[in-house]
């Protein structure tokens, strides 16, 4: 069957058609592929920022957590925007602005001043 059978044009048409694409199907290419990357960059950054204001939210006394210096310790009290926080075996107690958590760790695990590691979940 004739090409021309099943889209009828004119071979002007054709040529015509054939000529914008050889000359702007590239750039409207990559054009389209920059537009899908924002897109998809866009909604995946909004879904990070709301799980981490999430998890930021679900902070309350009790929580283990990690700071963005990699301060791991117990969080005593949450006043307002800033979060207390006992760290280590003599329990200093540390205050955090509460974008300084980089997240809330699962383990109750927790390092001495001797480097020794001890499980926490024994003594609760």
């Amino acid at each position: 069957m004739h090409p021309n059978f099943i889209l009828p044009m004119s071979e002007s048409t054709g040529n015509a058609i054939g000529g914008f694409f050889s000359q702007w199907g590239f750039m409207l290419i990559m054009l389209a592929a920059l537009v899908a990357m924002l897109i998809f960059s866009t909604t995946s950054n909004k879904k990070r920022q709301k799980q981490y204001k999430d998890m930021i939210d679900a902070i309350k006394p009790g929580t283990r957590v990690r700071t963005i210096g990699g301060i791991y310790g117990t969080v005593t009290s949450v006043k307002d925007d800033v979060i207390f926080v006992s760290v280590g075996p003599d329990k200093a107690r540390l205050v955090f602005a509460r974008q300084a958590i980089a997240s809330i760790e699962d383990g109750p695990i927790e390092a001495t001043i001797d480097g020794d590691i001890v499980d926490n979940s024994k003594k609760l």
